[in-house]
This record gives structure tokens, sequence and C-alpha cells, in this order.
């Protein structure tokens, strides 16, 4: 079987895009690549990239001059995880506080790791994971 090289993009479905895009971008520190009526894509962490969709603005697709990107869209809370560094674990943690940011709970991982789960302007549900969460997700070191 082919090799997958990882996630590329996440889609989420919001229903107001400009709070939206200035929450991850403003408040996340996500580098906005591309700003559109229908979508705007920021960089996730230099190998990810975040589409930002207006609710139900993406369900009949989209004809470019490469092909046709077919149409998608979500409801409900949905979830994305971003990796970060133990190191940067407090940091991030009090960052969102301090940006009144809805905290949800936090977890520790039998592997290791730990979770901050949080919530977006559009209840998605959003976690900061570093090293240990998955077997696939190990500190640099390997422990």
């Amino acid at each position: 079987m082919p090799r997958l090289n990882g996630v590329l993009e996440t889609a989420l479905y919001v229903d107001d895009k400009p709070r939206s895009v200035r929450f991850f971008h403003e408040v996340m520190g996500l580098p906005i690549l591309l700003d559109q009526e229908r979508l705007t894509g920021l960089d996730a962490g230099g190998n990810s990239v975040l589409l930002i969709f207006a609710r139900g603005q993406s369900v009949d697709g989209e004809d470019t001059p490469g092909g046709h990107i077919p149409g998608h869209d979500g409801a409900g809370p949905l979830h994305m995880c971003f990796k970060i560094a133990e190191a940067d674990y407090d940091e991030w943690r009090s960052h969102l506080r301090k940006a009144q940011v809805k905290e949800l709970s936090e977890v520790m991982w039998p592997r290791g790791g730990r979770s901050y789960y949080f919530e977006d302007p559009d209840g998605h549900v959003l976690e900061l994971a570093t090293p240990g969460l998955w077997w696939t997700y190990q500190p640099p070191d390997g422990r």
C-alpha cells in the first residue's frame, strides 16, 4: 500500500468567517496564506493548513481553472488538535486565558503527553497537545 505523509488540510465551517479568521490569526497566531470570500487558509504549523469556510458556502463545490473542487460542509462542534512542545504548554494556557478563550478541560495521557481543550468562537473543540499523546507523536528524544 502507498504511504501517507500526514494530514495537509483541516477544515472548519463557521457562522462568522471574519470573526473566526481574526481568532485564528490574532489569538492563535496563524499566518494567513489565502483570503477569499469563500475560504481563508491559515498556516497551522508549517506543514499543515487550516481552512476556514463560511458554513454552507462550500456545499456546491467550485470550478477552478485547474478542475472542480467537490462540495463539502460540516455542522456541529468539530474538533482539531495542534501539536505543541511540552515547554510551551503553560505559556499557551496563560495566553489563551488572558485572551478570555473558553477553557474546556485538561488531560494527562498515559504515555506522558498532555492536552489543553478550549473552544473557538463557533464552539469548535480545539486542542493543544504535547508529545506522548499517541505512540506516533513522541518527544524528539524518543522517550
